[in-house]
């Protein structure tokens, strides 16, 4: 996440703030100065390096409410992707050391987990992370500074120090809490990796809340979650449902269609959440030992000096505008990443943004950014890969009757001896109808989503059909395989059980 000045500067100091300034004969000492020390930000700085530029990056956390604070490396390195894949991965080895018992292996005593190693373990690789990242500047000779950034002119950076007067963020984007007693009496996902303790019984929303209460649930915890509307929006809503129905299968609570109204910590010290049943329309009331927010981000982009300088917004979003080539209205600066009006908050997406950036900044290629069929994977307790359009989106482009679904049900030979159910197991392949079947969107449900989904996208990128599908020799046994074998569609009728090898 990160804007971006293609220019020379020169660094003055004056008082706490520190001033990136053009001198009297015009000349700048940085070609690029950084603006957010993020996954994208970091990427774009060390190619931009590599390739002879002078470069400066720019970081600053401003801590959470609660307190929490970490290093350079962005919302991913920190308090995302990797903390949660780490703590998805605990509750994975739970479900399994529960199936090993199937397998043959005798577990004595009762299964307990211990939050406070898994958190220090966490925790300790992150801050690794911090310092390699650190290192990694340094040897490529990117000057990274521990200050606050904001625009002055298309051509000057101004950067404070926590003791400056200026109060500035960073191209981030942080927590959205409106509701009363949220702020005081809730936690975001910026603070529970950081936890020292369990967070006990939690209630969450939205989209990374199912990741969350994924990996709660897997650990022990009685865990609920409060759903305004759908869950995984903007993603294929059947496959949504197939992974919340494990969720709730698996031990997770759902209270759906419910709006927070507001938080209130009681004597006893535990807190009630009164909410709003849209389905009936009456207030409804429950206490829990520690409610988490996942309820989205909004960019942090106000105190940036970004309308001052000309860099137009969207004002709904608060996202800067920004074209293919990631310039903004403003020339010498540039935004991608999560800031971006309209691209995929997905650290791959930024960090591959930042150095195609670089090079064409530097004059090594024309290449931009493709931002179509980026594949992702949701960590929750059944994982769920997606690579291209889901169902909806194929029949609002193409229309119902010019797609065909195929689909399967199947189950992972895992699940066999341990006696699990796969009922939630599931692959859909939405291809274009007609011709050689172009495949618009692939959807999958089970282990390891993510390794799976990883290795289909690169057929989007050269044009896959169904007949490139079908004509692959899948690896078995596999899940991947199933894929490969996909051949009842939806307007046939027929079972889409996979049966047999």
């Amino acid at each position: 996440m990160a804007a971006l000045c293609r220019v020379r500067h020169r660094w003055k100091r004056t008082n706490c703030i520190q001033l990136l300034t053009r001198n009297l004969t015009g000349t700048f000492d940085y070609d690029l100065v950084v603006i957010g020390g993020g996954s994208g930000g970091l990427a774009c700085s060390k190619e931009a390096a590599q390739l002879g530029q002078k470069v400066a990056v720019l970081d600053y956390v401003e801590p959470s409410v609660k307190g929490t604070k970490w290093g350079i490396g962005g919302t991913c390195v920190n308090v995302g992707c990797i903390p949660k894949k780490l703590m998805h991965q605990a509750a994975l080895l739970g479900t399994a050391l529960k199936d090993a018992q199937k397998y043959g292996w005798q577990i004595p005593g009762p299964i307990s987990h211990d939050w406070s190693t898994m958190a220090e373990a966490v925790q300790n690789h992150v801050r690794s992370l911090n310092w390699g990242h650190r290192v990694q500047l340094q040897d490529k000779e990117v000057k990274y500074l521990n200050v606050k950034g904001s625009l002055l002119d298309e051509h000057t950076v101004k950067g404070s120090t926590r003791t400056g007067k200026e109060v500035l963020s960073l191209t981030v984007l942080f927590p959205v809490l409106q509701i009363p007693g949220a702020v005081e009496h809730g936690i975001t996902s910026d603070d529970i990796f950081w936890l020292k303790e369990s967070p006990a019984t939690p209630v969450a929303e939205m989209y990374v809340a199912l990741e969350c209460a994924g990996f709660l649930t897997g650990i022990g915890l009685e865990t609920t979650v409060m759903v305004r509307s759908i869950p995984l929006r903007g993603f294929d809503q059947q496959m949504a449902g197939l992974v919340t129905d494990y969720m709730e299968a698996y031990g997770t609570k759902f209270s759906w269609r419910s709006v927070p109204k507001s938080v209130d910590k009681l004597s006893s010290g535990v807190l009630q959440v009164t909410w709003t049943d849209e389905q009936t329309g009456k207030d409804q009331r429950d206490t829990f030992d520690s409610v988490l927010w996942a309820v989205g981000r909004a960019p942090e982009t106000k105190t940036l000096g970004l309308e001052k300088v000309g860099v137009k917004l969207n004002k709904e979003s608060g996202k800067i505008l920004v074209a293919a080539d990631e310039s903004t209205s403003v020339p010498n600066i540039y935004a991608f990443g999560d800031i971006g009006e309209g691209r995929p908050e997905l650290t791959p997406t930024a960090i591959k943004a930042g150095k195609l950036l670089a090079r064409r900044l530097a004059g090594q290629t024309n290449e931009l950014m493709n931002y179509d069929n980026v594949a992702t994977t949701v960590f929750t307790p059944l994982e769920y890969g997606c690579v291209g359009l889901s169902e909806e989106e194929a029949e609002s482009r193409h229309g119902k009757d010019s797609i065909e679904v195929y689909h399967a049900f199947y189950k992972p030979l895992e699940f066999t001896v341990a006696e699990r159910d796969a009922s939630q197991c599931y692959i859909k392949v939405v291809c274009k109808r007609g011709g050689d079947q172009r495949i618009l969107g692939l959807h999958f449900t089970g282990p390891n989503a993510g390794e799976v989904t990883q290795g289909f996208a690169m057929g989007f990128q050269c044009g896959a059909t169904l007949t490139h599908l079908k004509e692959t020799v899948g690896i078995h046994p596999t899940c991947a395989e199933e894929l490969t074998k996909v051949n009842v569609s939806k307007r046939s009728g027929l079972d889409a059980t996979v049966t047999g090898c």
